[in-house]
């Protein structure tokens, strides 16, 4: 069975069920707890892993039953380990916590979580001092990969667009777990706009984000196994993390054939093939969503996961592009070619200073080891609160 796109990705099952009887029924409660379970099962299997917060299970005073799904997903992946592929890197979830945390945990869980969080499967981060939903999810959003919300308010109206600023798939589940007017369904409402669905998600190879919009509508007479496959299909359909590329264009140049070579037969075999991003680059020959180049190149820029900068020709666009990149604090790698010359404020980054000779493994293990060093580098300037 070939390795599926889902294998390593991080996914945000996030949302929680109004407490209205006559929005959201029992039988729709369980009806959406049934999914998320059966979906986090057959995520297991292709080696996704997860991003989960660690709270209290509040109830519905109607009937109740749980509130959110938090608790839901750790139990449930607790209990299907075996699923998991062998192989799949780690860790298996990012633990979202906060200073309360601990005393928040349900008892019927203290058990559960005590054994998960001794493993090796759990990573765990803390929203510092903050008891403050917003500052949690900002937290969560920069672990995710994918957000899958259900239901919700103003909480999963927020983390969506935490994760759309930050170019990452929002994928919204039309289930009737809360009002039209609030959100996952107010977030699926706006995709059903044939112009608006590309900014939920896009879909690998030009695929049209619309029509998977209308195919997870999701009516009362699908099974929970149906809706299952087709959102499993949608995940795995996504378009890949951007790695955008800034690297010297201009065939008139002597250096651009150097940087050609090394891109073609290192950078994107790796980038690509092994770490499983989507190399960007904009020369002016792709489809253009913007009505200008510049402008196209700073809005794929400003929403990519990773940053590749070579600076071989020391081009001013390049480093304009490389400074927005630093300045936004996205992950960076500078490249540039051995023995290029360079300005004193860019010597002082740490960069790989690539090769045009050796053997293209040789070549390539370098760039791996590279990005092993710096792909956790913090950023330039880290950004830090007045209060904590």
């Amino acid at each position: 069975m070939p390795r599926s796109p889902l294998f390593g990705r991080r996914i945000h099952i996030s949302g929680s069920v109004v407490d209205d009887i006559s929005i959201a029924s029992a039988d729709d409660v369980r009806a959406a707890r049934e999914l998320v379970e059966t979906l986090v099962k057959e995520l297991l299997k292709r080696g996704a892993n997860f991003v989960i917060p660690v709270d209290a299970e509040p109830l519905r005073k109607v009937d109740g039953l749980p509130i959110c799904f938090d608790w839901l997903v750790w139990s449930t992946i607790k209990d299907n380990l075996t699923l998991r592929p062998p192989d799949a890197p780690g860790p298996l979830a990012v633990a979202v916590q906060h200073q309360k945390t601990e005393d928040q945990i349900p008892e019927a869980y203290a058990n559960l979580w005590d054994a998960l969080r001794g493993s090796q499967l759990i990573k765990i981060e803390s929203a510092a001092h903050w008891n403050m939903n917003g500052k949690r999810m900002e937290a969560q959003a920069r672990f995710g990969d994918v957000l899958v919300a259900l239901g919700g308010k103003e909480g999963v109206l927020y983390l969506a667009n935490l994760y759309h600023d930050a170019g990452k798939p929002v994928v919204p589940l039309n289930l009737t777990l809360c009002p039209e007017t609030t959100g996952a369904r107010r977030i699926y409402n706006l995709g059903l706009a044939s112009a608006q669905s590309r900014k939920l998600f896009q879909i690998a190879n030009d695929g049209d984000a619309h029509d998977w919009i209308n195919r997870i509508r999701f009516p009362r007479r699908q099974s929970i196994s149906e809706r299952v496959y087709v959102l499993v299909e949608l995940l795995e359909s996504l378009e890949r993390p951007r790695a955008f590329a800034v690297r010297l264009l201009n065939t008139d140049l002597p250096e651009f054939d150097d940087v050609q070579a090394f891109f073609d037969t290192v950078v994107q075999p790796v980038v690509e093939g092994e770490l499983g991003y989507r190399l960007v680059v904009i020369d002016g020959r792709q489809a253009f969503e913007h009505s200008r180049i510049d402008q196209e190149i700073f809005a794929k820029l400003h929403r990519s996961s990773v940053v590749l900068a070579d600076i071989t020709g020391t081009r001013p666009n390049c480093f304009l592009e490389l400074g927005y990149a630093l300045g936004r604090g996205l992950p960076t790698m500078v490249m540039v070619r051995e023995g290029a010359s360079l300005p004193f404020d860019i010597t002082t980054l740490l960069g790989l200073h690539w090769k045009t000779t050796g053997t293209v493994e040789d070549r390539r293990r370098a760039f791996r080891e590279h990005w092993q060093a710096i792909r956790n580098r913090p950023p330039l300037i880290p950004v830090e609160p007045l209060i904590s």
